[in-house]
């Protein structure tokens, strides 16, 4: 063969070879356009809802002002004049400070606490109902309060508690008691909110636990049944360790919000009531109520700022203490 030949015939394979490689990087850029389409509308969604609202942080810092000439937000927002920490002081100079604090902590301690031993307990309850059709059932009565709103729940709850037509009350006077007057007596209310709570949000966590659960590989229980290990004991050495990865990533996330409140919880069920501010103050509700009264808006923002700042350093050291522990179990 030639050697005019034998370079025609390697000039023919290298524009073979680069035709292959560009119809794969043609497809290999093609994919990557099908998937980035698929997560642009999310990132936007994002973008547009989580990083532009940032820049109203700068609301806690400056005292709001309107300037008639041009009442753009964004005027208004850069014009604004600067009150450095003025706008925190407000969280902890007033008289309620020591109560809306000490009750959003204390209530968030003993429902963390409370409600990881309910909806782990539920969840394998829940496991161990042999009926499909039962767990079932089971499963959405527990998860349907989840989805009420407050707003709903007040009702229900005035059905028992109302003054005058409520079922607890009818009751209390058909056996001779003396009717309590439940929205002006505050010594009740930390039982009752305790109770809301857990009826509203046990079911939702007991499904996360229960998937957890699911996912177990079955051939542990069958092992421990062959060695003569009864329920109790699968659930003690089994269950509950292959639940710890889902019980410290929960936890850890329900710790970031120890310095928050569930605003219709502590504002729309107790009705807003006066008289029983000493146990359902918290600082939202403080902060919406500071808000109408004063229409301060660059309060409101720092109080805000504020949750979230007491949250990130809560998730932190929480994560920290539980990478401690077990590091395979931490969060990040």
């Amino acid at each position: 063969m030639t050697k005019e030949a034998v370079s025609a015939r390697n000039v023919n394979k290298n524009g073979s070879a680069a035709g292959k490689s560009g119809k794969k990087l043609s497809a290999r850029h093609i994919k990557t356009i099908v998937l980035t389409s698929m997560v642009l509308p999310g990132a936007v969604w994002f973008f547009l809802l989580r990083y532009i609202p940032i820049i109203g942080i700068l609301l806690a810092f400056k005292s709001y002002k309107v300037y008639p000439k041009k009442p753009s937000f964004w005027n208004n927002l850069f014009h604004s004049p600067w009150v450095g920490f003025k706008n925190f002081t407000f969280l902890f100079t007033t008289k309620d400070a020591p109560i809306f604090i000490r009750n959003t902590i204390c209530y968030n301690v003993v429902w963390i606490i409370l409600g990881l031993v309910l909806a782990v307990s539920f969840a394998i309850m829940l496991n161990e109902l042999t009926t499909r059709l039962t767990a079932k059932t089971y499963q959405t009565l527990m998860f349907f309060p989840y989805f009420l709103s407050w707003v709903v729940a007040s009702y229900f709850l005035i059905a028992f508690l109302d003054p005058t037509r409520g079922l607890i009350t009818h009751t209390m006077a058909n056996q001779g008691k003396t009717p309590i007057d439940w929205y002006n007596t505050p010594k009740y209310w930390p039982f009752v909110l305790t109770i809301c709570s857990m009826w509203k949000n046990t079911g939702y966590s007991s499904i996360l636990y229960l998937a957890a659960i699911t996912g177990i590989d079955q051939g542990q229980y069958e092992a421990a049944a062959i060695d003569g290990a009864d329920k109790w004991q699968q659930i003690k050495f089994i269950t509950l360790p292959n639940l710890r990865p889902m019980i410290s990533i929960l936890l850890i996330m329900n710790v970031g919000h120890i310095f928050n409140s569930d605003f219709g919880l502590f504002y729309t069920v107790p009705l807003n009531s006066g008289a029983l501010y000493s146990v359902t103050q918290t600082i939202d509700t403080y902060i919406y109520r500071v808000l109408t009264a004063t229409n301060n808006i660059g309060m409101s923002t720092a109080g805000g700022l504020l949750q979230n700042v007491v949250g990130f350093i809560f998730i932190m050291i929480a994560n920290r203490i539980v990478q401690k522990i077990d590091e395979d179990s931490s969060l990040f």
